[in-house]
């Protein structure tokens, strides 16, 4: 069992530490020397934390007497979770709607003194995609109830998570396509995720995040086409777009969708990104965490850690 380094001061609390994410927010923590208490559900694979500065602890966001447990004495809770992408089995809406209230409720009566929850970009504006409404609702509860939080609100991630998605990611690139997310002439904001979990673990002490709900993005948005040449430059050869708001894409998605709930609401995201409305205003984010880093830095990490690039210096 990994054992915790913390001594003389509180644990954070985190939840979602063994997704992709998740894990880089630990890493995050770690790094301004937290010490960390890990909610994992029975059965998650945890030979991927740390040993060091970390406690594991048994929980499920849809078992609130586990969430009693874990939430006494600690500094704050980080949420990352989500059920909507079904990374494990089980995995489904009600996590991000009933776990997500769950988690509020047991911060409340612990008396837990931050909560920073991973949001999503203009999620208010987006009442007809479930996931984004789900970390809208949460949020609203949040400030009902009286926990003190933060909400980081995150553009689409330009990263190569673990799993099935990385190894899409990549076999697209490596026969020269992009997928664009929006019709060509409209923007949206996307960012690394390394950046979004750094940002998770300056929230936990930043005195004017606190009851906030911040956007996060890069240095500015990024078309289908925008962002296809970008990945082109970068790997030094042309790439094409294969645009998700196609007709061929939109009928197959329509047709999936009869039969699967996550499609449907992944054909509704969709629709929302070609309104041009997901845009961050970085403003403060620059203001509380620093200056914010370039679309190029993103996607220059994605494109390493995929292995097809080397290395930015430094890195």
């Amino acid at each position: 069992m990994p054992t915790s380094a913390a001594t003389g001061a509180l644990p954070v609390l985190l939840v979602g530490a063994t997704g992709d994410l998740g894990g880089r927010t630990l890493q995050a923590l770690l790094a301004r020397g937290k010490s960390v208490r890990a909610l994992v559900r029975p059965g998650s694979d945890v030979s991927g934390l740390p040993k060091e500065g970390v406690t594991i602890v048994p929980g499920d966001m849809l078992d609130p007497t586990s969430l009693t447990r874990a939430m006494a004495g600690v500094s704050a809770v980080v949420s990352t979770a989500i059920g909507y992408s079904r990374r494990k089995k089980g995995d489904s809406l009600r996590t991000d709607f009933e776990g997500n209230r769950n988690l509020v409720d047991a911060a409340k009566h612990a008396a837990v003194p931050r909560f920073v929850f991973l949001g999503i970009l203009a999620s208010e504006r987006a009442p007809n995609v479930p996931h984004f409404w789900a970390k809208k609702v949460t949020e609203d509860y949040l400030q009902s109830q009286g926990v003190p939080f933060v909400s980081l609100r995150p553009g689409a991630f330009l990263g190569a998570p673990k799993g099935s998605n990385r190894e899409w990611m990549l076999d697209g690139l490596r026969k020269g396509r992009v997928m664009g997310l929006t019709p060509a002439g409209v923007r949206m904001s996307f960012i690394a995720p390394d950046e979004v979990a750094r940002a998770l673990a300056l929230a936990v002490d930043e005195p004017r995040a606190l009851g906030q709900r911040i956007d996060l993005g890069s240095d500015r948005p990024l078309s289908g086409p925008e962002l296809t040449e970008l990945i082109g430059r970068l790997l030094g050869r042309p790439m094409t777009t294969r645009s998700m708001s196609g007709p061929g894409f939109q009928l197959l998605g329509r047709i999936a969708a009869v039969f699967s709930p996550s499609t449907r609401g992944m054909m509704a995201m969709g629709r929302f990104f070609a309104t041009g409305q997901y845009i961050a205003d970085t403003r403060m984010q620059a203001e509380l965490f620093g200056p914010v880093p370039t679309v190029e830095d993103a996607a220059r990490q994605t494109l390493s850690d995929l292995g097809l690039v080397p290395p930015a210096p430094g890195l």
